[in-house]
């Protein structure tokens, strides 16, 4: 994977008696540290100020110069933590990065669905994301949840102003609801303005199909190669579709470029209906790609960490399980 868990040895015992075991907390552990170093300073020179920190990320040249890459994504608030923007930071931390958000909508809702939606003004969408890429340098971008017709136009031109970072747009949520006055239009917006700048778009096969009746009629002949073909044509560099042709006991997904057919992998399909696989997919993607991984590789060690969450997911509510983007940083008595 393209994170590792860094263990730290002495966990605690099974008896679950703090003072039995030798774990200590890193951050107590600094304290410690930073404490000893005060009081040496203290003794020893008339100067503190004038004398470097001996540990260096307490050195602000060290901390500037140990900034993770930052990925901005645009998307839909969620209160549980399950899809969109939330659901994106956790992700990025998780593979190391830092994320930036630009929120497209606010919704309402519980681990059993979202109820309501509430677009953000485009100019608004704008302005969040100029304002933070005048000041940061931004390593790939993630597009979940666009929002109105009005913010897939601003995100589009900001896009075009980027052209060498990659994106990865994950504009299909199933967990918000459909807006239909504009759903037709949307797909149109999106095919014309979004997907051409994309250097991998993400849906799953039926997402796929029904993007491919905004320039085809319905056909029970064409085949989601056909269709993904189509959507390179317009400029996408990588299609991947999820839920794709496979065994009834597995999920199947399969990578598509120019070329045709990149890559197809076969997961155990596992019990219990979740929230925000998909979403955790995409930014897993956005991540590694910010962290120098070319497509087929960062699609790959996606998907692992993707299963992964999944395979740790919690019941935190009474409707969908949450994959647990953090299952590598707990103790293994700690996951159940």
């Amino acid at each position: 994977m393209g994170t590792s868990a860094q263990r730290v040895p002495g966990a605690m015992p099974s008896s679950g008696n703090p003072a039995a075991s030798s774990y200590t907390h890193p951050q107590i552990r600094h304290i410690h540290v930073l404490y000893s170093v005060v009081v040496s300073v203290l003794l020893t020179t008339r100067c503190p100020s004038r004398l470097k920190c001996k540990v260096p990320y307490l050195n602000p040249g060290s901390v500037q110069n140990q900034t993770p890459p930052l990925v901005l994504t645009f998307g839909a608030t969620d209160p549980v933590g399950a899809i969109g923007i939330q659901s994106d930071l956790a992700c990025f931390a998780a593979m190391g990065c830092h994320g930036l958000s630009v929120i497209t909508a606010i919704s309402i809702g519980d681990t059993t669905g979202v109820e309501d939606v509430q677009h953000i003004d485009a100019d608004w969408v704008a302005d969040q994301a100029r304002v933070l890429l005048e000041d940061m340098q931004v390593t790939a971008f993630k597009i979940g949840y666009v929002g109105s017709l009005e913010s897939i136009a601003a995100i589009a031109e900001i896009m075009s102003d980027y052209p060498d970072i990659p994106l990865i747009l994950d504009p299909f949520c199933s967990g918000i609801p459909d807006e239909s006055e504009e759903g037709e239009q949307s797909l149109i917006a999106m095919r014309e303005l979004l997907v051409p700048q994309a250097t991998l778009l993400l849906l799953s096969a039926v997402e796929l199909g029904r993007f491919a009746e905004s320039w085809r009629e319905p056909s029970a002949t064409s085949t989601v190669a056909d269709d993904a073909a189509e959507v390179i044509k317009l400029g996408c560099q990588y299609v991947f579709v999820t839920g794709t042709a496979g065994e009834m006991h597995e999920v199947s997904n399969t990578l598509y470029s120019e070329e045709g057919l990149i890559r197809h992998d076969s997961w155990p399909r596992q019990p219990g209906s979740f929230a925000g696989s998909g979403g955790t997919l995409s930014a897993a993607i956005a991540a590694l790609q910010a962290n120098g991984l070319d497509v087929p590789e960062a699609v790959a060690e996606a998907q692992e960490f993707a299963v992964a969450t999944l395979a740790h997911a919690q019941r935190l509510g009474m409707g969908k399980l949450i994959p647990d983007r953090y299952f590598w940083a707990r103790e293994p008595n700690d996951i159940s």
